[in-house]
């Protein structure tokens, strides 16, 4: 269901008990400062790291967690040794994971990067959770099959990204056939006035230095190519139920404004904030009641302006081709997310150029239609066995 469908308003009373999966990434780190600075009114029954097991030691003694599950098997003893003497139950793996998604809570942060965040995020769907949802592959993934669960177990997803925040709270439970255009902004990331040619030969360093915001790497990279934009395209799809041909992408260079809502009347409501993922993290582990961030509302007069500008396809492919899988539907963003995994590892670990991102992720989708491998997924499993097929092409591509 969506949140204004089956979310109430919840009194003053017992400590809202959380689950976060990707406790130790950015989002995970945001969440902590807001849970830290809103004492009584949070409490992390378990959280999930990836592979640093001393970090995620640490993550869960300073949030009173019970239950810890890292993903690689080998930051196990570290987690292990960071909790010695610690009452927090531990374990590793995949089905760790699932289990801490599992566990009885009130709201389920899912934060993990990548396709490795689908299994444990549909887990916490199929007990009816609530989930804000930072995870965009889970979408991009799996859309149908993962809004069909919702529907199913009465999950709610509460949108984490700054963006579909925004568009979430402009949207304010209106119908969405009242929406002529959804907005999303990007801010151009670091290589907004470079020429295609330098975009072309960027370093990994330049792709990962941010004008506006502090990420992990690949979703660092995503941003530099604009691929960030276009799978946040498909996400907002999904999870607004709203047609392909509605949806559009500005650069916005302040990120002050995250979404925009262009209404049938001619109306437009906007959602701003300061460019600090607290704020949202805030409004979603609250909702629908409001706690501190730490953030301060945007001065908009020490701004002074704020502009918007068009997204360039040509200088910035990725974008486009992730609005080709959006319109083409079934499996394409399935493969268009999975073949982008493989080439922004490649990119990070010096075997590829910047300007080879784009060519690698569109030579895949391809290959996949010229063998009939594109195909409308059913369920998570058939979504996951498109992801494999796409990342397998992907790597062969790269050899």
């Amino acid at each position: 269901m969506t949140p204004s469908a089956n979310a109430s308003a919840r009194a003053e009373g017992p400590a809202k008990r959380l689950v976060l999966l990707g406790a130790t990434g950015s989002i995970g780190k945001s969440c902590a400062r807001v849970i830290l600075d809103n004492p009584g009114r949070f409490c992390v029954e378990a959280v999930v790291g990836g592979r640093d097991g001393a970090a995620l030691a640490r993550t869960a003694i300073e949030l009173g967690a019970k239950f810890a599950a890292i993903a690689d098997p080998a930051g196990y003893a570290d987690l292990k040794a960071g909790l010695t003497g610690r009452a927090v139950e531990t374990a590793c793996g995949a089905q760790a994971m699932q289990a801490a998604a599992r566990w009885p809570a009130d709201l389920v942060v899912s934060a993990i990067v990548g396709a490795v965040g689908l299994g444990p995020t549909y887990a916490a769907i199929e007990c009816g959770r609530v989930i804000a949802l930072a995870n965009k592959e889970t979408l991009v993934c799996a859309g149908a099959p993962v809004m069909l669960g919702v529907l199913r177990h009465g999950a709610t997803l509460l949108p984490l990204d700054s963006e579909h925040n925004a568009i979430f709270q402009a949207l304010g439970g209106r119908d969405v056939a009242e929406v002529a255009c959804m907005t999303i902004t990007a801010s151009g990331g670091p290589f907004r006035e470079w020429s295609a040619e330098n975009i072309a030969k960027a370093t990994p360093a330049e792709a990962l230095a941010h004008p506006k915001w502090s990420m992990g790497p690949k979703i660092s990279v995503d941003s530099a190519s604009l691929m960030n934009k276009g799978l946040e395209l498909i996400e907002a799809h999904h999870l607004f139920a709203i047609a392909a041909e509605k949806l559009a992408v500005v650069v916005h260079p302040q990120s002050v404004v995250h979404g925009m809502i262009a209404f049938a009347d001619g109306s437009t409501l906007a959602g701003l904030a300061n460019p600090d993922m607290r704020t949202a993290v805030a409004h979603c582990l609250a909702y629908p009641q409001r706690v501190r961030s730490g953030v301060a509302a945007p001065d908009l007069i020490a701004l002074s302006r704020l502009t918007f500008e068009p997204a360039d396809l040509d200088r910035f492919p990725a974008l486009r081709l992730a609005r080709e899988a959006l319109a083409e539907g079934a499996g394409a963003p399935t493969a268009l997310n999975a073949a982008n995994e493989i080439a922004v590892a490649a990119f990070l670990d010096g075997k590829i150029a910047f300007g080879a991102l784009a060519g690698i992720v569109g030579r895949t989708l391809e290959a996949m239609r010229a063998a009939g491998e594109i195909e409308t997924p059913a369920d998570i499993d058939e979504a996951l066995a498109i992801h494999h097929v796409a990342r397998d092409r992907a790597a062969s591509l790269l050899a």
